[in-house]
């Protein structure tokens, strides 16, 4: 089993910056797919980075240019830099780990975080 856990949520500005982290436990994700999604009330979990164990990365196009992923295999974790936020990235960011190479839906991953809420002010 993989516990995830989110970390680095809070309040920002139009424009500011944030640095989410994930920390894994259990078992190693060197090998495994990870991803970010988020989810605002009302809404579908929607799609918002993936990363493979090689550190190839994929965007949704929202936040292409503006996120960027990262992992750390040493310490069993990754990361999500997100700069130039925007109101409508405000939601409750998940960590999720064991989707394929290719995943971008939420069914396709094994193991989620609890998620941390982003909230973005204009």
């Amino acid at each position: 089993q993989v516990q995830l856990v989110e970390s680095g949520g809070g309040l920002v500005q139009a424009g500011g910056s944030l640095r989410l982290s994930c920390a894994a436990s259990g078992r190693t994700v060197s090998s495994y797919t990870m991803a970010w999604f988020r989810q605002t009330p009302g809404k579908e979990r929607e799609f918002v980075a993936r990363i493979r164990w090689n550190g190839i990365t994929y965007y949704a196009d929202s936040v292409k240019g503006r996120f960027t992923f990262s992992r750390d295999n040493a310490k069993n974790m990754v990361y999500l830099q997100m700069n130039s936020l925007e109101p409508d990235d405000a939601a409750v960011y998940y960590c999720a780990a064991g989707g394929t190479q290719t995943a971008t839906s939420p069914s396709a991953y094994t193991y989620w975080g609890q998620g941390t809420q982003v909230t973005v002010s204009s």
